[in-house]
């Protein structure tokens, strides 16, 4: 009972809470997740792999898939597991990318069958169950000696197998293979190079320390082509620090005879879906009203974008506008972050081919190092088969004579002065090869095996032939695999920002606002003919008169918001049109409505407004004037009450409002008399007495002088107001 109630009371006992410093928990908790995160998962090392990659490409080594049939996506996968643990989606997803069916590499290192999407486009790829891979034939030049020491092994995460560290890659594949990659505080963007001209700036850097890498590595080459628009002093800063940024542009060409624009490449960084989101967007915008269509006809020919131009539009025109507008033209950014020894490292080119340069000596010399202690092994027991030449006879009376089996080692090392190693060998060869012809072959390789070993030992020993050794490789692996630029390089070329674009000429239209929210822009050709305005039901006309093409419109809702908006924007229609739902157009919230709309007129006049609790203001409209080219405005009225109806007034100009209350009570006041304000969120005065639950129901502008509301004008406020005569109310 007593060890009861005392681990009762053990357990019940409030738990101890310690402060601790903020770093300390930093320290503690915090660094140990983003150095995994920069280490193992975002950061690309050495041999331009990041862990995700080195885990897959091993898995399919070792399967034999190098030189072997391809075998389906899904059973490459499960066996990459056993290095990677992080799901089977995320493994799939990391060799999409390196196949070659995705374009995503200048060199891919998958060779792919079946669908595994594009780089330039948001196509979906299949399920590794459908689709087949294979190793492509440059991986040989990755996995080169990786079976001979060349690199260490560890443990995978539960120490079933060996997996390596880096891969002994023959050629700088870190400046070949494109990488992005975000970590905690860290981030990564290396842009791919020609594999031409990386081997042959590799080379140079071999030969001369100072070589001129400007000559030689021309600038970077994209798997998607393009355009590179070469900025010689943004080449220089990438080359020398690793950070910078280039600009790519879309490749094109025109078809003048359909009056049609063709795009064939566009930079590595953005997508078809992205630019044809744009594109259109624009195009509801009213910015871009020469394009009829726009679609994606990529086919088994690559990339096809084709924008159709109306009659008697300009392809340069348009293009102009779209490398504006549009991820046609973008920034490619540059961060060389790489991983040395498991320290990032951000470098520059001529450093990070210097680094890849070590690196490969150090894995070259572990290989030579492995080759040179096996053939000194193989060496050694010809030794010991050569002393058994001088007499064959001897060695065979040794054995004959021997009793016991394990004697018999032990009697020929004592007979011909050879370790236990040759002796074990020569126990072990057979009979039949007990002859003179046999032993002279296996002595005859001795030669050969001291001539390679002095080869290595000098290979080893002289930076100079080890250079000789990578350049020799290199241009190898250029004659197997190099390939002419994808990506052109424009060295006089015309900034799109600079690029001059016509204005549209102003032109003159009927502007027509309903009600409901309907915008029309009717020609003023097309007014010549007689013909209604088509409304919806119980739909009425507010506003119509005739305006310029780039006069503002301003937009008031009742979620105390306004928009902002050019005539021109609106799409030309005509009067049997329904025109444009405002709301849709300009991209307002959820069921937000209109309750006013005016011209901005220069923003000269100002805006008297009446609110359902019987107050009102006037304040100047230049309160919606902005220096920036902003659409929308939050807090453009006092939302405290709901707005009875709005009035636009030019300079110096009053007009008489006729203010009906819900308790049938009715004043008609001259705007001169309402407060004005300078700030547009102001509530204003009482223009009407109100008693408790009453309200203003209709509010409008009446004709100035009307015998009929003499009666009801009063010139002081507030005012009550009399009793109203609904025979005079109009719509």
């Amino acid at each position: 009972m007593a060890r009861k109630a005392a681990a009762k009371e053990k357990t019940t006992k409030p738990a101890v809470i310690q402060d601790q410093l903020i770093t300390d928990t930093l320290r503690e908790n915090y660094m140990p997740y983003a150095m995994s995160s920069i280490i193992s998962r975002a950061i690309p090392e050495i041999d331009g792999m990041k862990p995700s990659h080195r885990k897959l490409l091993y898995t399919m080594y070792k399967m034999g898939l190098l030189t072997g049939a391809r075998t389906k996506s899904a059973n490459v996968v499960g066996q990459t597991m056993r290095l990677n643990p992080h799901g089977d989606a995320a493994i799939y997803e990391t060799m999409v990318r390196l196949t070659r069916g995705n374009e995503a590499l200048l060199h891919p290192f998958v060779d792919s069958k079946g669908t595994f999407g594009k780089q330039y486009s948001k196509m979906a790829y299949a399920a590794s169950r459908y689709t087949e891979v294979k190793l492509a034939p440059i991986c040989a030049e990755l996995f080169g000696g990786i079976d001979k020491d060349a690199v260490d092994m560890i443990d995978n995460y539960d120490a079933t197998m060996k997996e390596p560290t880096l891969l002994p890659t023959s050629f700088p594949n870190v400046m070949v293979c494109p990488n992005t990659g975000i970590a905690v505080g860290l981030a990564s963007s290396i842009c791919s190079f020609n594999l031409n001209e990386t081997c042959d700036a590799a080379i140079a850097l071999m030969e001369d320390e100072e070589a001129d890498l400007y000559k030689i590595l021309k600038a970077p080459d994209f798997s998607t082509g393009g355009t590179l628009l070469y900025d010689p002093e943004e080449i220089r800063q990438i080359y020398e620090t690793g950070k910078g940024g280039f600009t790519l542009r879309a490749v094109w060409h025109t078809i003048p005879k359909e009056n049609r624009i063709v795009i064939t490449e566009i930079p590595y960084n953005t997508t078809v879906d992205q630019i044809i989101d744009k594109i259109i967007q624009l195009i509801k915008e009213g910015k871009l009203r020469e394009i009829n269509d726009v679609r994606d006809e990529i086919d088994l020919d690559g990339l096809k974008l084709t924008i159709d131009l109306k009659r008697g539009s300009d392809p340069d025109k348009v293009m102009k506008k779209l490398l504006r507008t549009t991820d046609l033209e973008c920034r490619f950014p540059c961060n060389f972050n790489v991983l040395i020894a498991g320290s990032p490292h951000q470098m520059g080119v001529r450093e990070m081919l210097t680094e890849w340069h070590a690196f490969r000596c150090e894995c070259l010399k572990r290989e030579f190092f492995h080759e040179k202690s096996q053939k000194e092994d193989k060496l050694h027991l010809l030794y010991g088969l050569e002393k058994i030449l001088v007499d064959i006879d001897k060695a065979i009376a040794i054995i004959r004579k021997t009793e016991s089996e394990k004697d018999v080692v032990p009697n020929l090392m004592n007979g011909f002065f050879i370790d236990e190693t040759q002796a074990n060998y020569i126990c072990e060869i057979r009979l039949r090869h007990l002859n003179r012809e046999y032993i002279l072959d296996r002595v005859s390789e001795k030669e050969r095996l001291e001539k390679e070993i002095r080869e290595l030992d000098a290979l080893i020993a002289s930076p100079r032939k080890m250079n000789k050794y990578i350049a020799k490789q290199l241009e190898d692996i250029k004659k197997k695999y190099g390939q002419e630029r994808k990506t052109k390089i424009e060295y006089q070329f015309e900034k799109s920002a600079e690029m001059p674009i016509e204005e549209e000429p102003e032109y003159r239209a009927q502007a027509v606002i309903t009600r409901d929210g309907y915008f029309k822009n009717i020609p003023l050709k097309s007014l010549m003919v007689a013909a209604e305005h088509k409304l919806k039901e119980n739909d009425r006309v507010v506003f119509d008169r005739e305006c310029g093409s780039r006069e503002e419109f301003l937009f008031f809702t009742d979620r105390g918001q306004v928009y902002k908006a050019k005539f021109g924007d609106f799409t030309v229609t005509k009067a049997s049109e329904m025109g444009d739902y405002i709301p849709a157009k300009l991209g307002m919230d959820k069921e937000e409505k209109v309750v006013y709309a005016c011209p901005s007129d220069g923003y000269k006049g100002r805006l008297a407004i009446v609110f359902e609790s019987g107050k009102g203001v006037v304040f100047p409209l230049s309160v919606y004037e902005t220096k920036s080219a902003r659409k929308k405005l939050a807090n453009a009225f006092n939302t405290a009450s709901p707005v009875s109806a709005m009035f636009a007034l030019e300079p110096g100009e009053i007009k008489e409002i006729l203010i009906c209350t819900k308790a049938g009570k009715a004043a008609v006041i001259r705007t001169s008399v309402f407060p004005e304000k300078a700030t547009r969120t102001s509530f204003g005065a009482q223009i009407v007495a109100l008693k408790k639950n009453d309200g203003v129901r209709l509010c409008r502008e009446v004709a100035a002088g009307d015998p009929d509301f003499a009666v009801y004008k009063k010139p002081r406020i507030p005012t009550p107001g009399i009793v109203w005569n609904p025979a005079l109310e109009k719509e």
